[in-house]
Order: C-alpha cells, then sequence, then structure tokens
C-alpha cells in the first residue's frame, strides 16, 4: 500500500495512504507532479544544464508515463548532449503516442539523419508531411540535408573506388558536420586514416567508436588494419578473427585474414630461400610477397629491403640499389634500408651518395653506431678522390708486396719516357705524368706503414708523420733510373 503526499493549502502538505484517497484526485495529484518537474527540467534546459533537465523530464514520464510531450522535451535534451540514440527512442515514442505531435515527428527526423540513417529520415519526412502539410520551411531544410547527405556518400564511394582516400577522409568530414552520429561514417573515415598511413589517427577513431560500443566491428577492424599495415601481422590476425566473432559476414575481415596468412607464410618461405642459398628463389618470393597487398608499406618497404638483400649476395649492387630506394620510397625512416643502400655506393664507388645516406641516418639514430658509419663514409668518400694507387699500379687491393712490385715493374716499363721518346710531344708528356705517378704508387705501397695509412684513408701529406710528393720522386728515381733499361732492382 502507497502513500503520497497531498498539499490542501499552500505551503501545507497531509500524508495519506493512496487506499483512502479518490482516484481522481490520486491523478490530479501525479498530473501536477510531473508537471511541476517537467518545468523544472525546462528551466535546466534554458540554462544548457541538460544532464539536469533530463533527469527531471525523467521523473515527469514516470508519473505520466503517457504524455507525448515529456518524451519531446526529453528527446530535445538527449539530442542537445549528442546522444541522438535515446533521442531517437524518445522521439519515435512521442509520435506513437501523438501522431499530430509536430516537435516529436521533426526531432524524429533529424534523429534519423544525424545517426546517417537518410532512408528511414526521407519516410519519417514523408509520413509527417502528409499529417501536416503546413510546415513546408521545415520540410525544405531537411529535405536538403538529406539529399547533401546522399551526394557525399555518392562522392565518397567513387573517391574510394578511385583510392584517393584523402578525398574520402575529406568527404565524411563534411557528412559527419550534419550526420555527427553517424557510425558508418567515422567508420569509413577512420579506414581512409589507416589507408593514408595517419595511424594514430585511425586508433584514436576507433577507440572513440569502440568507448561506445565495445563490440563495434567496424572500428574493431580499422584497428586491425593499423597493426597490419605497421607491419604487426599476428596482432592483426587476431583482431581481424575478432571482428569476424563479432560479425561473420564482415566481408573485409575475411580477406584480410587470409592476406596475413599469405603474407606471413610467403614471406617465411622467402627467408628460408635465402638462408639455404637459393637466391633465385628468394627472389621470386619477395616479390610475391609484395603484390599480396600493395596498400601495406611497412611490410613491403621490409620485403624490398630484403631483395636488396639477396642482389648484395650476389654482387648486383645496382639492382640492390634500387630495391632499397623502394623500400625507402615506402618507408623513409627505414634504417635497415639506408645501411644497405650505403653499402652498395659504396661498393659501385658512389661516395657522395653514401655520406648523404649516413647523414640521414645518423638524423635519425644519433648513435654511436651512426657517428661511426658516417666517419667511414666520409673516410671513403675522400679516399675516392684521391690517386687510386691501386689502379695506377693495375693491382689488387689485397695485393702482397712480391705482386705490388711485379705491378709496379710492369707499369714502369709501360709508361717509361724512354718509349714514347719518339710520340708527339703530347703524348711524351701524358707518358711522363703516368711514369711519375707509378712511381709515387709504388713508394707508397712498398712501404707498409705508408701503405697502412693509404688503405685506412689517413692523409699521408699530413706533417705528424704523412709524407711529401718530392719524396716520392726521390723513391721512385732510385727504383727507377731513367738510364740503364730495362729494369734495375
Amino acid at each position: 500500500m502507497g502513500v503520497v503526499r497531498v498539499q490542501v493549502a499552500p505551503g501545507v502538505h497531509k500524508t495519506y495512504h493512496t487506499a483512502d484517497i479518490d482516484p481522481k484526485l490520486l491523478q490530479t495529484v501525479s498530473e501536477k507532479e510531473a508537471e511541476d518537474a517537467k518545468n523544472t527540467g525546462n528551466n535546466f534546459y534554458k540554462q544548457k544544464d541538460y544532464f539536469k533537465a533530463i533527469k527531471f523530464y525523467t521523473n515527469a514520464i514516470n508519473l505520466q508515463p503517457d504524455k507525448a510531450a515529456y518524451y519531446g522535451n526529453r528527446a530535445a535534451a538527449y539530442m542537445m548532449i549528442s546522444n541522438y540514440t535515446n533521442a531517437l527512442e524518445d522521439s519515435v515514442k512521442s509520435v506513437e503516442m501523438d501522431p499530430n505531435f509536430f516537435k516529436g515527428g521533426l526531432r524524429m527526423i533529424k534523429c534519423y539523419i544525424a545517426l546517417g540513417n537518410l532512408t528511414a529520415a526521407s519516410r519519417a519526412l514523408q509520413d509527417l508531411k502528409s499529417r501536416d502539410p503546413n510546415n513546408s520551411t521545415s520540410y525544405a531544410s531537411e529535405n536538403t540535408n538529406i539529399n547533401r547527405l546522399r551526394d557525399l556518400e555518392a562522392n565518397a564511394d567513387k573517391d574510394m573506388n578511385k583510392s584517393d582516400f584523402r578525398r574520402v577522409v575529406y568527404v565524411m568530414d563534411r557528412a559527419l558536420e550534419m550526420a555527427p552520429a553517424c557510425v558508418n561514417y567515422k567508420t569509413k573515415r577512420a579506414e581512409c586514416l589507416a589507408l593514408l598511413g595517419r595511424y594514430n589517427e585511425a586508433q584514436e577513431a576507433s577507440n572513440e567508436m569502440l568507448r561506445a560500443n565495445s563490440l563495434n566491428a567496424g572500428a574493431l577492424y580499422v584497428k586491425g588494419l593499423c597493426l597490419f599495415y605497421q607491419d604487426h601481422l599476428d596482432k592483426a590476425r587476431q583482431h581481424f578473427l575478432q571482428v569476424l566473432r563479432v560479425d561473420p559476414d564482415h566481408g573485409k575481415a575475411r580477406l584480410a585474414v587470409k592476406e596475413v596468412k599469405e603474407l606471413e607464410s610467403t614471406k617465411q618461405k622467402g627467408n628460408a630461400a635465402f638462408t639455404s642459398g637459393k637466391n633465385e628463389e628468394a627472389l621470386k618470393l619477395y616479390r610475391a610477397a609484395l603484390l599480396i597487398c600493395p596498400n601495406n608499406k611497412l611490410t613491403n618497404a621490409k620485403l624490398h629491403a630484403n631483395i636488396a638483400a639477396v642482389y648484395i649476395k650476389l654482387r648486383n649492387y645496382e639492382e640492390a640499389v634500387k630495391a632499397c630506394t623502394a623500400a625507402i620510397k615506402l618507408d623513409d625512416g627505414y634504417v635497415k634500408a639506408y645501411a644497405r643502400r650505403i653499402v652498395c655506393y659504396q661498393e659501385l664507388e658512389q661516395h657522395e651518395d653514401a655520406v648523404r645516406d649516413a647523414e640521414k641516418m645518423h638524423k635519425m639514430e644519433h648513435s654511436r653506431e651512426s657517428k661511426q658509419r658516417l666517419r667511414d663514409a666520409n673516410i671513403k668518400l675522400k679516399m675516392s678522390k684521391r690517386k687510386d694507387y691501386y689502379k695506377i699500379l693495375a693491382c689488387s687491393k689485397s695485393a702482397n708486396m712480391d705482386e705490388i712490385k711485379k705491378a709496379y715493374k710492369k707499369a714502369a716499363l709501360k709508361h717509361h719516357p724512354d718509349r714514347h721518346s719518339h710520340g708527339t710531344e703530347e703524348e711524351k708528356a701524358t707518358a711522363e705524368k703516368q711514369f711519375k705517378e707509378v712511381g709515387e704508387a709504388y713508394a707508397v705501397l712498398s712501404d707498409p706503414k705508408k701503405k697502412l695509412r693509404y688503405d685506412n684513408g689517413e692523409d699521408l701529406d699530413d706533417p705528424m708523420g704523412g709524407m711529401h710528393h718530392g719524396k716520392h720522386s726521390y723513391c721512385f728515381h732510385q727504383g727507377f733510373p731513367h738510364q740503364g733499361f730495362p729494369f734495375s732492382v
């Protein structure tokens, strides 16, 4: 048995058992209390305290659950805090109670638009028009919004088919201005952010949707996509499988699971082939893996770097440079690709390019290793700009002293001025120059200490122990006089 407090005079209340009160009086009391609650809610609404307004509108509904206006008021407050799902529920309820409740019908249309349900919005608009044809201005405004959103959806689909993901993000931003609670628009925008490599933004958008609904399949898919494109293949597969548990018909997630498995398998087979020395097979497998998911830039960058490793093993440095460059184009911060390209540039004697890459690496890493790599690259660049004594003597850099001596004798004989005494002045000058260079080269390479300093890239003209060109000439003439042809050793 319940009780109720009844105002019998201003400021005077009495408490009665409900069984002792006339039902009509009880209804009157309930209506008055409900109206008071509604009015209090209205005051909070005007003060923009929508949460308190909702609380009092709810009290009014509990007291008078068949009053359409109360649901309409609460719907308006829900809309102000962007809770369009609850606002729609109240709007629909208000129209069911009173089909002629125009505000309720208009709010229902606005909620459908905000949620991106354009079919339901159009249907609700037609129903409202048929019941109340005299509000053409309101109808025109909502009809414009519906048509504008349909145009934006069509444009987004076209841009998506053209892989113009940046444009899709722009279009979805415009659509969300009119339909801020549309999950489909949010999901498409987040997916395109992931496809653009803007992973932090995509994950933030996904997390926002998951806070509203932890089983949002679209948001879970985008999170998996971000992991996939950041080369976290195992975690990505787990997310895609979770999507399929939530929505077994999610086609993109099903395809993604297949791509992850195929990519992992093909890459592992390529690695195994490389380790086993099956270089051509490794190249074939790495190239096949590149075709599985062209949008997966980070994984594909690693595949290009793997291809470069194969070419380095085959001593095909030109192709290795191309593969490293492809990797860097996909991931400008990929240190391993820069390191491999430096090796290739140095093998190809493109030392200035090697120094540029070493400088980039050092800026990225700022480590002891990167500093040493840059120092070594600069030394090799400096070495490349001085005379190549091994080339002058036509011997290898690994030649021993006997081989260097033999190479010296052969080169000196070839360029000795006596052999070119009958040539033109230009030919004699060239021979004289080459002859001196042969002596200079031998003076350095025949001296173990000087040879070591030369091989280490040290400056031989350094006053702290480097030698001078005049001494080269002296040494040379000692070993190969102008008279006494042939050699005197």
